[in-house]
């Protein structure tokens, strides 16, 4: 039951490390390990799932009363960690590592994941008793409401560039497959059909694509770069190896690349190629595990997670690999950014 339960988190956990509190979240793997993780059966956080659809309380973070994110240039991150014990809870922060907000008190984990195209919401993967749901709230942490049913597990949300539909990974008929709702969790419609594990979905800046992962053409486990149409039709194959892992796929803003991991060379490093599958280069280049890359919306800068110092931090470095740089530099496990759109205005957070 449990094996059923987590085949789609063990795919999203691929991608990530270890969470809070000594619950391993991932393979057992300490975090500094620098292995490639392989798909196994997690252990399930204990906690209590929510009603679908149903507005949760906004946390009550203990938060300066003048705290800003400021938008624009600056730009802000989301990320998960847990620097706050217990559980793994979603934190957002300026782009230099500073004001460090924690968005998420919750009674399970929460993983991070993208902003509205207007940086108002964050949609995330959240964990409840038995499933995972996707879920939305308030770049604030305020007004949370589940989207999915929890009758499946549900994963990896990414938004529409136009804000008005989510794509996600779902085993609600078996296996990981991509599913497209509105954004407001109606209308879920399945977009692929392969007897193997289609997940990770990202939308080409015009939402006229939908790249994600899948292992469809190669062994168990084995997983390559595709593309599709956004309605799942025109799927095609992106990389092309029969003995390595691609993941984590992100468009640049002007839609001529994709930024992904992949462990071509052995530890997971970061890489780019054109979409039209030429000139692929590893942008990092380290002999640690780098993973979760999002380009930033000017795409001049790319932020990833890496465990080159011992434990799961947040970089960014230049789009040429160049000039990476720690912004959280602390002892807990920071994972998984995404950008904040700079069209979003500045908010500001009082205290609770």
């Amino acid at each position: 039951m449990m094996i059923r339960i987590m085949k789609l988190l063990s795919v999203v956990l691929l991608m990530l490390a270890t969470a809070c509190a000594g619950q391993a979240i991932g393979t057992g793997l300490a975090p500094s390990a620098t292995s490639q993780i392989q798909p196994t059966s997690p252990p399930r956080p204990t906690a209590t799932p929510r009603p679908a659809n149903t507005p949760t309380p906004s946390p009550t973070a203990t938060l300066p009363s003048t705290a800003t994110l400021a938008a624009g240039p600056a730009g802000q991150l989301d990320f998960y960690s847990n620097r706050g014990g217990g559980y793994a809870d979603i934190y957002v922060m300026n782009v230099d590592g500073s004001d460090v907000i924690r968005l998420t008190h919750g009674d399970a984990n929460s993983f991070s994941g993208p902003w509205s195209p207007d940086g108002q919401k964050i949609v995330y993967t959240g964990f409840g008793l038995t499933h995972s749901y996707i879920a939305v709230m308030n770049a604030d942490g305020t007004g949370n409401i589940i989207l999915t049913d929890q009758s499946s597990d549900d994963a990896f949300p990414a938004w529409s560039p136009d804000g008005t539909r989510i794509a996600f990974t779902s085993r609600r008929d078996g296996n990981n497959e991509i599913y497209v709702m509105n954004a407001d969790g109606s209308h879920p419609t399945r977009l692929t059909f392969s007897p193997k594990d289609d997940f990770a979905p990202a939308w080409s800046p015009d939402g006229s694509q939908i790249a994600f992962v899948s292992d469809r053409d190669n062994p168990t486990g084995i997983y390559n770069l595709y593309l599709m149409q956004a309605d799942g039709s025109g799927v095609r194959r992106l990389t092309k190896s029969n003995d390595e892992i691609d993941y984590s796929p992100d468009w640049s803003p002007d839609g001529s690349q994709i930024v992904f991991r992949s462990n071509h060379k052995g530890p997971a490093d970061i890489y780019v190629i054109d979409v039209d599958g030429s000139n692929l280069r590893d942008l990092s280049n380290d002999s640690a595990d780098d993973w979760a890359p999002t380009w930033s919306p000017d795409g001049r800068k790319i932020a990833f997670q890496t465990n080159r110092d011992g434990n799961w931090e947040i970089y960014i470095m230049n789009a040429d690999g160049s000039q990476p740089v720690n912004l959280t530099r602390n002892p807990a496990d920071d994972q998984l950014p995404y950008w904040r759109p700079t069209v979003a205005k500045s908010i500001r957070l009082s205290a609770k």
